[in-house]
């Protein structure tokens, strides 16, 4: 700053120009300083706190739109094959049916049922063929030759005994011959004993001249006579012996052939029996097949015939009816069928979300169309991510959010509460505290 010079003392008081303009310029400054000395220290003295930071603020539920559906679905009931139409409706619409009940009936019915009985019949007369073959030759022919077995199976028996009676003489004969044989040895060898006896006693007589040569000598032609006749008798024995046993032996023989010749007769007869009345595998396997084949045709022909009656594969109720009597089945099948007794919220809950949810979590589902909520839990989540199908009515809500549909099974009494709104739109909020 620039020092100011004293001005002389002078009766005249009066500041010259520039001297004056330099002071104005100086309490201008100073002026300045003093306000800006002011405000700053009156700014310290009033400085405001900071604002404390504000908490973010934690959702305790999911919402998500969504829709009811039945358990498993809405499912379209239809006929096995194109182009069918329907003879008779069986059911209308809400009603309950069981699973196995029949809902209609195809009008190719009455043909598949001809078919079917035209099948057993087919059976009956192949299974008859079968027992034929098994039966084999008629039964005069087989009766004919099992006579024929008869007949010489009796003339075996007659020739048999004939021989055995035969044998059985000779055996006889040769024992009585022996006996008698021996009987007439036995005498002879007294004979011989007696005149030998005679013989030495007259010898000795002779010696002593008691008896004559000639007494003597006929004692000695006895003794002879006796010798030769039993050596005779035991020639008689053993030639009598040998020839009876000799024809026993032939006639045993004999009685073999016989008996050889009679069982081959009967072999061969039997054999002959067995080719009338034979069964060849080869045509029973054949006429067997027949049978089997008309069997798999019978079976073909009830599969087909069960396919023209048209069954609920589950227990459900009848939600919309698309083909009437007389209509042909088209895309939409002939009924939808759901199971509205235990009913299912389907949330489509954004992609971003999804990691907050678990099992079991409580949710509430509220619809205008039904008064109060109904209650679930979370069943099912999604594994895939979708393109939102239930748009908001809100015209700023997103169009082509990305979500993962979310299922909630409603308790009981919510199922009974909202089983007549399948594929309605309604709110869920799924608890996540």
């Amino acid at each position: 700053m620039q020092t100011l010079e004293k001005p002389a003392k002078s009766v005249n008081t009066t500041v010259p120009n520039a001297t004056g303009q330099r002071i104005s310029v100086i309490v201008g400054i100073g002026a300045i300083a003093v306000i800006g000395l002011i405000g700053y220290g009156f700014t310290q003295a009033k400085t405001p706190e900071p604002l404390p930071v504000a908490k973010p603020i934690v959702a305790k539920s999911v919402t998500a739109l969504g829709r009811l559906e039945p358990q498993g679905e809405v499912i379209k009931i239809a006929a096995s094959t194109s182009g069918s139409r329907v003879a008779q409706l069986l059911v209308k619409q809400g009603d309950l049916v069981k699973k196995g009940q029949i809902i209609a009936v195809l009008d190719s019915r009455d043909r598949l049922q001809a078919e079917l009985e035209q099948a057993k019949e087919q059976v009956k007369v192949n299974q008859s063929k079968l027992a034929q073959v098994k039966a084999g030759a008629k039964t005069g022919e087989i009766g004919a030759q099992q006579s024929t077995i008869q007949r010489i199976e009796a003339q075996l028996n007659g020739d048999r005994q004939t021989q055995q009676a035969t044998i059985d003489r000779l055996e006889a004969q040769l024992t009585g011959d022996i006996s008698s044989q021996k009987a007439s040895i036995r005498k002879l060898e007294a004979e011989l004993a007696n005149a030998k006896a005679e013989y030495q006693r007259y010898q000795q007589l002779s010696k002593e001249g008691a008896v004559s040569a000639s007494i003597y000598d006929s004692k000695g032609l006895n003794l002879e006579t006796s010798r030769q006749q039993l050596a005779e008798a035991k020639a008689n024995l053993e030639r009598t012996e040998r020839t009876t046993r000799q024809q026993i032996k032939e006639a045993k023989a004999a009685l073999e052939r016989i008996e050889q010749t009679g069982q081959q007769q009967i072999n061969e007869a039997r054999s002959t029996l067995n080719k009338v009345a034979e069964v060849r595998p080869v045509d029973v396997q054949a006429a067997q097949a027949e049978v089997n084949s008309a069997i798999a045709s019978v079976k073909k022909a009830q599969a087909e015939l069960a396919l023209a009656y048209v069954r609920s594969p589950r227990d459900g109720q009848v939600l919309k009816i698309h083909t009437w009597d007389g209509e042909i089945v088209g895309n939409n099948g002939i009924v939808e069928l759901g199971q509205t007794n235990q009913m299912i919220a389907v949330a489509e809950v954004y992609e971003t979300d999804v990691k907050r949810l678990k099992i079991g979590q409580k949710a509430l589902i509220t619809s205008d169309a039904f008064s109060g909520d109904a209650i679930g839990r979370v069943k099912e989540i999604g594994l895939q991510i979708y393109k939102n199908n239930v748009l908001n009515t809100d015209p700023t809500a997103a169009t082509d959010a990305r979500i993962v549909e979310v299922k909630i099974q409603l308790d009981p009494a919510s199922s009974l509460k909202v089983q007549a709104f399948t594929n309605l739109e309604v709110t869920v909020a799924i608890d996540i505290k």
